[in-house]
């Protein structure tokens, strides 16, 4: 690869990682490509020497965010430690996680923005993250009778509960929602549990 096609392609890489965070902590709606591209220390014109458009470089940026935050979560899981629902409820309904939405989870920063765009491509690539996200919750649940509907409930209740104690942030109130989530979850996976030992009789 060239000199010229090296830059370009670092230069593709910086708007994708900065254009990622900046719309899990603005939304779409208020995403900027003059912001994003004065964040990534770039002039406004040079865009289109990378996207075609707004709406592609959203949809580049939507899957680079979703990566990134699959990849942060997974980052905090200890090496070699089982992914368990504790571990799970432990790492996404935390104030770290909480304080950083631009690092963190796209699908709670931005499931409202896609379930009201009419990119079908968006909601699309979205409903598949959504899906390997009940799966891994579901596995970690057993994959027994019930897991499906259990990791469900779970993960309504992570998303609803981040992003409200997101709106209540700096407050005793944002921590006792994320803290009654946490638990809410957890006896729903003691009770699933118990469940599942009396069919089998142990």
């Amino acid at each position: 690869m060239g000199h010229s096609k090296a830059e370009k392609a670092r230069s593709r890489e910086r708007i994708l990682n900065v254009a990622a965070r900046q719309v899990r902590e603005q939304g779409l709606e208020n995403f900027s490509i003059a912001d994003l591209m004065k964040s990534a220390k770039l002039t406004h014109g040079g865009f289109y020497g990378h996207f075609e458009s707004k709406e592609a470089l959203v949809s580049a940026a939507l899957d680079r965010a979703m990566d990134s935050g699959e990849a942060s979560f997974a980052a905090a899981q200890p090496a070699k430690a089982p992914v368990t629902v504790k571990s799970i409820v432990n790492r996404y309904l935390s104030a770290a996680h909480r304080d950083n939405p631009g690092e963190g989870c796209a699908i709670a920063a931005l499931a409202i923005d896609i379930g009201r765009t009419s990119d079908d491509g968006a909601r699309n690539s979205m409903a598949k993250r959504v899906d390997s996200s009940l799966e891994m919750m579901a596995e970690a649940f057993g994959n027994g009778p019930g897991a499906s509907e259990a990791a469900i409930a779970a993960w309504c209740t992570m998303v609803g509960a981040l992003a409200l104690s997101r709106v209540c942030r700096g407050t005793k109130r944002s921590d006792d929602i994320l803290k009654h989530a946490r638990l809410s979850i957890l006896d729903l996976e003691k009770q699933l549990r118990a469940g599942q030992s009396q069919q089998t009789g142990n």
